[in-house]
């Protein structure tokens, strides 16, 4: 089962997402030069937006876990530094995330890893327990009889801890976790983001700007110069989840027993991650560009069979030739003649679909235009089968 969101939006002069030397990203599509949004940076501000609207356990993105998160909890807990810093940095090694040569008084590691707060809760409970075994010693070698001697991997023990729904915070469980550790859980990544570009050919300013200095008196001109390249236009984005994967995920369960175990906090998570989806801006610049729009076209659909980009409707880029014409109308009837040809191509299958479309604009797709919040709800009726 498959949840696909396609959406539409137009920005104003901004500056959504820069290459490494500052200019704004782009793709050659169809033959033509495209403004591009990384589907990296997209899942970021998803993630920043769903955690403020959200109870559900967190995930942190750091090198800095094992310093900043358990480390701190174990010393504001009663634990002396320097038995804490000794024994984080044993179970860092005994987890191959730290080799004996790193500084044990850093505790970085060498690349961000994502971990919940379920599994900090469980190292912090394991630490504690080693330091009770008596001195420092026998501490390391209950660690590494817990860990790196258990023929265990992570994730199991955390099941017999109780601990393993939502183990890696609700971000795991949708964007998934790559470890190269051998004992630490790999996740998979239910959510599939493709990097959103606009409809039509690129078309960016070069914007040159200057700073004046309040205090100056006797000196002319600009204190400091610079310019930054702008652009605008109508973005074309598309999100799949594979239901299926998202529930094991959260539950712990097989994929294949997914009808089983949906839940409430796999409603909530698809819920909250599509309102982001629809209206929360990546951007930089915000100050001076203000990079704030929602989306005006929302197409969700539910199915089983495999899912596929309306990408294709864009390959010939859309081009304003009267006056009468709006670039998001000529995109949005671009969206749905492409959705209709692939229909009479390999038939419309068991697909349910739901369009939430600004009432401006003309939308006499193969589905009604709902309000967004109906869309959604109807949208996961559909794919958990209404049982709530």
């Amino acid at each position: 089962m498959f949840l696909q969101i396609h959406f539409l939006t137009s920005y104003h002069a901004t500056l959504l997402n820069r290459d490494d030397v500052g200019l704004a990203k782009r793709i050659s599509f169809g033959g033509q030069q495209r403004l591009r949004v990384s589907s990296q940076c997209q899942k970021r501000h998803w993630r920043e937006w769903m955690l403020d609207h959200t109870e559900l356990p967190r995930g942190y993105r750091t090198r800095y876990f094992f310093s900043r998160i358990v480390r701190r909890r174990l010393v504001a807990a009663g634990m002396a530094e320097s038995l804490a810093t000794s024994l984080t940095f044993e179970l860092g090694i005994a987890l191959g995330l730290f080799s004996p040569s790193d500084d044990p008084q850093k505790l970085a590691m060498k690349q961000p890893v994502l971990f919940g707060k379920p599994e900090a809760d469980f190292f912090v409970d394991l630490i504690r327990k080693a330091a009770a075994q008596g001195d420092e010693k026998s501490a390391v070698t209950y660690l590494q009889s817990e860990i790196k001697n258990s023929k265990a991997n992570f994730k199991a023990l955390l099941e017999q801890a109780g601990l393993s729904s939502l183990q890696s915070g609700f971000e795991g469980a949708l964007f998934g976790r790559f470890v190269t550790s051998d004992i630490m859980t790999r996740v998979d990544a239910p959510v599939h983001v493709a990097h959103a570009f606009t409809t039509h050919a690129l078309d960016t300013e070069v914007d040159f700007f200057t700073v004046v200095d309040d205090l100056s008196e006797d000196e002319t001109g600009a204190a400091h110069a610079n310019d930054a390249e702008l652009g605008g236009g109508v973005y074309y984005g598309y999100v799949v989840v594979d239901i299926p994967l998202l529930i094991s995920n959260l539950t712990g369960c097989e994929r294949q027993e997914w009808r089983e175990h949906v839940s409430d906090e796999a409603r909530e998570l698809l819920r909250l991650l599509i309102h982001a989806i629809a209206q929360v801006s990546p951007g930089a610049k915000l100050g001076a560009t203000a990079p704030y729009a929602k989306a005006e076209c929302v197409l969700i659909e539910v199915g089983q069979e495999q899912p596929r980009s309306l990408a294709n409707a864009f390959l010939q880029p859309i081009k304003i030739e009267r006056r009468d014409t709006q670039a998001m109308q000529l995109s949005i009837g671009a969206l749905k003649n492409y959705m209709e040809a692939l229909d009479v191509m390999y038939g419309p299958g068991h697909e349910q679909r739901f369009a939430a479309v600004l009432p401006i604009y003309e939308w006499d797709g193969t589905s009604e235009n709902l309000p967004l919040r109906e869309a959604i709800d109807r949208s996961l009726d559909t794919a958990f089968g209404d049982q709530r």
